[in-house]
């Protein structure tokens, strides 16, 4: 293992600077919970009745006595996410495994848990976000009920991960496993699926072509194959030492699928007390976070994250900044090639070497703190083994020490790209996320006029009527977390990929976001201050020359400065009362106390609305 990186020791040096005193707030809260050890002694009798009425025989005897470990299970179970739906079984498998470990299991509480892919381009998809906190809050009543020594969070998807993994931070003297339910099969091609989404853009696929496709790329149980929020949640967690080794991608309703799944359990319960305690405060800290961004940007992963991360690292009293990212990317090489950054899907990264030759690399690289603690043991060494069944008996073994698919996952001495992928833009408009891993070199630099748009469906109306062909930097405004809930604008992407190949400059800015839909399309995402708040882009006219540089990090409205300054905030801020139907006048709190997406869009803590530079009056 090479020394670490100056740069990746300077970034994590930062990171704890900055955090010396939440961090230290944080650590206190944890270790006087741990002080008080398993809070079910301390208990009234009532209270503790209430905890085991409902269960029989040896459980209820264990647990009235006080003698047994009591791990949770907090779970996102649903029948209508395929991602999900294989955990069905999983509590009836953890809760055998756990007793034959010599602990008892509860099933704690569920957590929501939707789909973007159901709700894109639908009003559904505005409470999308929102839904992380709400998670992070559920998983927070499952475990208040104080009667756990450890917890098992089951989740795999987009909001799911991350929220559960705030929840359980509050709880952080409390020792706490993922488990996830792996991809689904490999079914049509992600390239495939994007030329026929392409096609019907411009009218020469049918509904009915298109629903094909999508029905033969989304077949089975298991997360979509692409490598989006959901797959990038399973390679950050594994490398975070939340997930077992080589737990993220096996597929479901396989043998090794329900072997890992019930050693979590197994490992819950050893990780509860005694020498290997391991509280998840102590698994997450500045080394881990710096390793969950190190992995992101060498794989090229969802866009997403630079939020979640940071609403992650807040919740342990870490502060994680986009200069962070940016500066980890510039020293990061890019690894992978996965849909949307290449033809390939997670099953081909998979069999590729996957995690453990990721891993490896990035650790004989220098680029990885190998002196972490994970839910396997210390250092970060056991995540180069992947796990097998070798006569029914799970067991880790090396994992490939050289790609296997040069095409999809490849070493530091032949990367695709010298960095991560991940830039920062910065300039009269304010700080957006661009991910360039996937467009080419000529298209990083874009300067054209500008066509403003505030929905999605305006912006389809414009295309499909021939309005937009042109060089175009396409503005998609009131789009962020205070106007709308900050939905993913994946229905941007066909449309543009057209005028794209109709030999147009094109580009996008916006308060929203596009996570995994990122993909050949210069984009800024996710803009800050957005419009909502008076953020410059509310001053943004049709036919302003809008000038979007990737290479020098730029984002520009080429406008006189007093000018600008001088305009009215045009939307701003948005209708409040059109924001109702679809369950969001329901969260109409939360839309108006989240916090900038640079701050981790969140709801929580410091995280708070009093850091935009605007006041919402709806």
């Amino acid at each position: 293992m090479s020394p670490l990186h100056p740069v990746v020791a300077q970034v994590t040096a930062r990171i704890a600077a900055r955090s010396a005193a939440t961090r230290t707030a944080y650590l206190e809260r944890v270790a006087a919970a741990a002080a008080q050890g398993t809070t079910r002694t301390g208990m009234a009798c009532s209270n503790l009745a209430h905890g085991f009425a409902a269960f029989e025989g040896g459980d209820k005897a264990a647990l009235r006595a006080l003698r047994k470990s009591n791990v949770a299970i907090v779970s996102a179970y649903n029948d209508m996410l395929s991602a999900h739906q294989p955990m069905q079984e999983y509590p009836a498998w953890i809760k055998d495994s756990v007793r034959a470990s010599g602990g008892v299991s509860q099933f704690a509480g569920g957590v929501p848990a939707m789909c973007d892919g159901i709700t894109q381009g639908r009003d559904g998809m505005e409470l999308s976000l929102f839904s992380r906190d709400v998670i992070a809050m559920s998983t927070g009543v499952a475990l208040s009920h104080e009667m756990f020594d450890s917890a098992l969070l089951l989740g795999v998807c987009d909001k799911i991960v991350p929220g559960m993994l705030i929840g359980a931070l509050s709880f952080g003297h409390l020792p706490a496993i993922l488990v996830p339910a792996g991809p689904m099969a490999s079914g049509l091609s992600n390239g495939e699926k994007a030329r026929v989404r392409q096609l019907y853009a411009e009218g020469k696929a049918t509904r009915e072509d298109l629903l094909e496709a999508e029905a033969a790329s989304y077949h089975s149980a298991g997360t979509c194959t692409f490598y989006g929020t959901a797959n990038s949640n399973q390679m950050v967690v594994e490398i975070m030492g939340l997930h077992l080794p080589g737990a993220t991608f096996v597929q479901p309703r396989t043998p090794l699928r329900r072997a890992l799944t019930e050693y979590a359990g197994r490992r819950a319960v050893e990780i509860s007390r005694g020498e290997e305690y391991t509280p998840i405060a102590e698994v997450v800290d500045e080394r881990s976070i710096v390793n969950a961004v190190v992995a992101l940007l060498a794989t090229g992963g969802s866009t997403n994250h630079t939020m979640h991360l940071v609403a992650i690292a807040s919740a342990a009293g870490i502060e994680l900044s986009w200069d962070d990212f940016s500066d980890l990317s510039s020293v990061v090489p890019l690894l992978a090639r996965v849909y949307p950054n290449g033809s390939a899907d997670i099953n081909h990264f998979a069999a590729a070497g996957g995690v453990q030759f990721l891993v490896g690399e990035l650790l004989d690289g220098g680029l990885l703190h190998g002196d972490v603690r994970t839910i396997a043991g210390p250092g970060l060494d056991r995540y180069r083994q992947e796990p097998v069944l070798i006569d029914g008996e799970l067991i880790w073994r090396d994992g490939p020490r050289e790609s296997l698919d040069p095409a999809v996952l490849r070493g530091l001495d032949d990367p695709f790209a010298a960095d991560g992928g991940l830039r920062m833009l910065s300039g009269n408009l304010g700080r957006s996320v661009i991910k360039v891993s996937a467009v080419a070199p000529e298209n990083r630099v874009v300067e054209a006029p500008a066509r403003v748009f505030t929905s999605q469906q305006a912006f389809a109306e414009a295309f499909k009527a021939g309005e937009l062909e042109r060089d175009v930097v396409i503005v998609v405004r009131q789009q962020g977390p205070q106007a709308n809930g900050m939905p993913e604008l994946h229905g941007l992407t066909p449309p543009l990929g057209v005028l794209m190949d109709r030999g147009f400059k094109v580009a996008l800015v916006t308060d929203g976001r596009m996570s995994g839909a990122s993909g050949k399309i210069p984009a800024a995402i996710q803009l800050t201050p957005e419009a909502a708040v008076g953020g410059p882009l509310a001053r943004v006219r049709d036919g302003d020359v809008l000038r979007l540089d990737a290479e020098t990090g730029t984002l520009e409205a080429l406008v006189p400065p007093a000018e600008l300054a001088s305009r009215e905030l045009v939307d701003f801020p948005p209708d409040a009362a059109a924001w109702t139907g679809t369950g969001r006048e329901l969260f109409a709190a939360l839309r108006r106390s989240v916090g900038p997406a640079d701050r981790g869009a969140s709801v929580f803590g410091p995280i708070a609305a009093s850091h935009f530079v605007g006041q919402r009056t709806s």
